[in-house]
Order: structure tokens, then sequence, then C-alpha cells
């Protein structure tokens, strides 16, 4: 039974599972619904407070399921409807929200609307402009009698027309449905899409893809003023069901004021902090991220969100270059103020798959441009045995990766999986953990010196020599072993109590 607490999101830990990837529950190589379910209790073990679930609607999975033809129901490779709403009680019978993707800039082009030739909830022109696809090419397909639809990512996902009537109410319709399912929040993907600037200019003259723009200006496709509209629309339906439910924004904008328009009682209640996830493994850079984005969640009186790996970045194993600063990067996410999402398969340290054979990826971005995302999206590992726990997985497991699973690092004290298991216990029963303020601490230029009040200090050493730990006090967790004097080696973070100030004063 789940907890009454309608703030809940604002320090949850929240796990992403990518289900096509999780668990398969029938052995036919796609992971479903009844594999998630039957790994509640790891999930539960493992200590987080929310479940995130990429789609799993029914789709032609041109993009891994965020192209939905069918947003009210499950994909019989996923399961069925009776799947999710027993994985619903079930998670929630163990304390574990559900949050689900909601994909609203676009549908499938094999969706009712666009299959009925419904061009109005569509958007269709005489002429394409210049804007470009994400995935790379154009982002406009032309049909047999001339005419041309946008697509701002593969062309089998058409853009909704957000201007027309049905394509908004739809969108409340399908809130609600899944609403009275019992989910407890949404994630919007491409929260900053939806609305186009009016009359479709062109981007015009520009160096490089038009996607890296947004990082420097405003184009007409994204961030749009008119998306907050739709926002305020929906907020009164979150509002309305009892538990705390809410949304999460995907948002990339060119700002953290337009950022923090997303956010705030009229509209969505948290946005991703990708800053964070792509910052450089430097106590420099992790503080620039960190002090901006608390000044971020000032602006709107909301706390952050942290996150070091998802479904469309590499694994952090691989971004940071090891898997002792992939450790250490995790302990110094899990100590700041705010929520925190993790990514299936983290917390057993899996890498990045570099070398997956060209004719098995599927990310439409690959075709078109040549980038895959396939490779942090290789199903993880459950057994030491032949498969890892699968037959014939829809991407192919590394061999090596037998020395990652699950059931391997289960009893190794050691493990990364047991790392992260402690680190939620902590998180959950300190009380300067989770919400809260932080103070900065003095210290050399490769280290990072946190005080979360009472009394809870973090240290990191991005530098290349051990560095005395700067405080005196009980180390609670360490992401790797300390010198034999107490030092805290290269690559290395630690929680430590300080001296005087006793957890729950």
């Amino acid at each position: 039974m789940l907890l009454g607490n309608d703030d809940w999101w604002r320090d949850a830990v929240v796990y992403q599972v990518y289900p096509r990837s999780f668990a398969d529950a029938n052995g036919d190589g796609t992971g479903d619904l009844q594999g998630v379910r039957g790994r509640l209790d790891y999930l539960a073990r493992l200590g987080v407070d929310a479940i995130w679930l990429s789609p799993f609607y029914t789709s032609p999975l041109a993009d891994g399921g965020y192209d939905v033809a069918d947003y009210r129901d499950v994909d019989p490779r996923f399961g069925t409807l009776a799947d999710f709403d027993a994985l619903v009680a079930e998670a929630h019978g163990k304390d574990i929200r559900v949050i689900v993707d909601l994909v609203p800039n676009h549908s499938s082009d094999q969706h009712p609307w666009f299959q009925a030739g419904l061009r109005d909830r569509y958007i269709f022109r005489d002429e394409p402009n210049d804007w470009e696809s994400i995935f790379g090419g154009p982002a406009w397909t032309r049909v047999e009698d001339g005419q041309w639809y946008l697509h701002l990512f593969a062309p089998e996902q058409p853009d909704l027309n957000w201007d027309h009537p049905e394509v908004r109410a739809e969108f409340r319709d399908i809130l609600r449905f899944w609403l009275e399912r019992g989910v407890d929040g949404f994630r919007v993907d491409v929260a900053h899409g939806m609305v186009k600037a009016a009359g479709l200019p062109d981007v015009g003259a520009k160096d490089g893809p038009q996607a890296e723009m947004l990082g420097d200006e405003q184009v007409p496709y994204f961030d749009q003023d008119g998306v907050h509209d739709i926002y305020r629309e929906w907020r009164p339906i979150l509002d309305s069901y009892p538990g705390g439910r809410m949304a999460v924004a995907e948002a990339w904008v060119s700002s953290p004021e337009r950022l923090a328009r997303y956010i705030g009682p009229d509209e969505l209640h948290q946005a991703f902090n990708f800053e964070f996830m792509m910052a450089d493994f430097h106590a420099k850079s992790f503080r620039t991220v960190i002090e901006k984005s608390l000044a971020e969640a000032e602006l709107v009186g909301a706390p952050t969100t942290w996150v070091l790996s998802n479904h469309d970045k590499p694994r952090h194993v691989t971004r940071h270059g090891s898997l002792a600063r992939a450790r250490a990067a995790t302990l110094l996410m899990l100590a700041l103020p705010g929520s925190a999402y993790l990514y299936n398969g983290e917390e057993l340290g899996l890498p990045e798959v570099l070398d997956l054979p060209d004719e098995l990826r599927q990310d439409p971005a690959f075709l078109r441009r040549g980038e895959s995302r396939d490779g942090c999206r290789v199903p993880i590992p459950w057994t030491s045995g032949p498969g890892c726990g699968w037959r014939d997985p829809w991407l192919p497991i590394p061999p090596e990766w037998t020395a990652l699973s699950a059931e391997v690092q289960e009893d190794d004290p050691g493990s990364t999986l047991n790392l992260y298991r402690a680190a939620l216990r902590l998180r959950r029963r300190h009380p300067a953990l989770g919400g809260g303020t932080l103070s900065w601490l003095d210290s050399p230029e490769d280290v990072l010196a946190v005080e979360r009040h009472p009394g809870l200090v973090v240290v990191l050493n991005t530098g290349e020599g051990p560095v005395p730990p700067g405080v005196a006090g009980e180390v609670l967790l360490s992401s790797g072993p300390l010198a034999a004097d107490g030092s805290i080696p290269p690559d290395t973070a630690v929680w430590i109590q300080r001296s005087g100030s006793v957890a729950g004063d």
C-alpha cells in the first residue's frame, strides 16, 4: 500500500524500465510487462520509489515504441492491459509507484488517424520548408498526391497538429485513461515540442545540423510559447486525482529561464536536468552544473532532477571512462538535493555496447545519420548462464556481461549492485539526503566537497592522486576502497558522517 505523500516525487528515486530490454517472461527475446512484474521484488530490494516505463503501447517499433499506433493499449509483444493492471497493483503493493511515457508530439504512421487520411490532425503542406529531422535529413516526406507531411523524427512518426481541438481533447482523454488505471505520473516525451511557430517559417542559414542550434537560440519548431497552454490544460486533470499524480518534462531548451516555464503549480512538476548527465568527470565541471541546476530550481521553487544515464545517451560507465568513475558519480548524484532517475542496468555497472553489428541495429537515428542509441538498449543480464537469462534476445548480450549479471553480483558485498542498494538504503533513512540544502566545503581543485545538513559530507576525488577526506567522521559509504590511512583514491567518492553530528539530529 502506497504511503500517502502527495509530494513523493520531490525527492524520489525513479528507475527507468526500458521494457523491451528489461526482463522477458515468455522467452520470445523481447522484454515484457510480465517480465517487469516478475522483477518487482528485485526493484523493491534495490530501494527505488517508482518505476518509469518507456513506451509499451501498440507500435510498429520503428523508433523503439516512441511511434505509438494506439495510446490506450499494450502492444502484444509486451502483453495486455490486464498485464499492465496487474503490474500497477503489485507495484503499489510494494510501495513502488508507476510512471508511464506519454508521446504527444507525434504518433506512428500506423495510427488510425493517419491511416484514415485525417490530415488535419497532422501537419501537411504543399511545399516543404527547410526544417531538418532530429534523426538527420529533411523533416518532410511526400505522399502520393504531392503533399508533404512533417516528421521532426523518423518518417514513420508524423507530427501531430496541436492547433486542432480534437488532438487536444484526445490527449486529455488519454491522460484520464491511464490515471484511471492507477498510474502515478507521466514522463512527457519531447515536452518542448507539439506547437510550431505560425506559418512554419524557415530556420535559415546555419552552421551544422539544426538539432544543435537549440542550445543557442529558439528554433521555430521547439519551445514555442503555446506549448504552455497545453500543460495548463493538463495540470487540473493531474490534480483532480488523489495521491500526488505528477508529470516530468523531457525539455531541451535554450536557457534556465525557459526551462523554468515548464514547471510550476499550473504546469508540470519537474523537468529533466540533462546538463548533469553531460558533465565531464571533473570536480569543476560537476560543481558548475550543480550550482546552475540548483539556481534554476530556485526560480520555480521545485527540486531539480539528476540523471546519469537513459535510453538516449551512452551509459555513464563508458561516457566517464571507467566503472570506478561511474560508481563515484553515482554516489555524488544520490547525495544531491532533489530526485534521481536511474536507467535500467546502471545498477549492474553495464557499459555501452559499442560493437553491435550494423545489420542488427534498429535505431532510426543510425539509419539516417549513423549515430546509434542501440548500445545502451541491449537487454540486461540476469543470470550467469547461457544468454544471461534471455532466449535469443532482440539485441545480442556481450558474453563478458555474464560477470556483470545480477546473479553474480547478488552476494558480492563489493558489487555495483550492492553499492546502489546500500546508497538507496542510506538515502531513505538519513535526514540529510533527499530534499534539503547543501553547502560547499573548501577543497583542492580536483576535489568536490559538499555538506548535506545535518552533517553528511560527500567528497569526490577526480584528481590523479589520493587526498585526505578533509573532515573527521565515520565513513558511511565509499564507491571504492579507501587507503589504509583513510585517504580517498582517485575516481572515488565517499559519504562521511561528520564527527559531532549524529544522523537524525
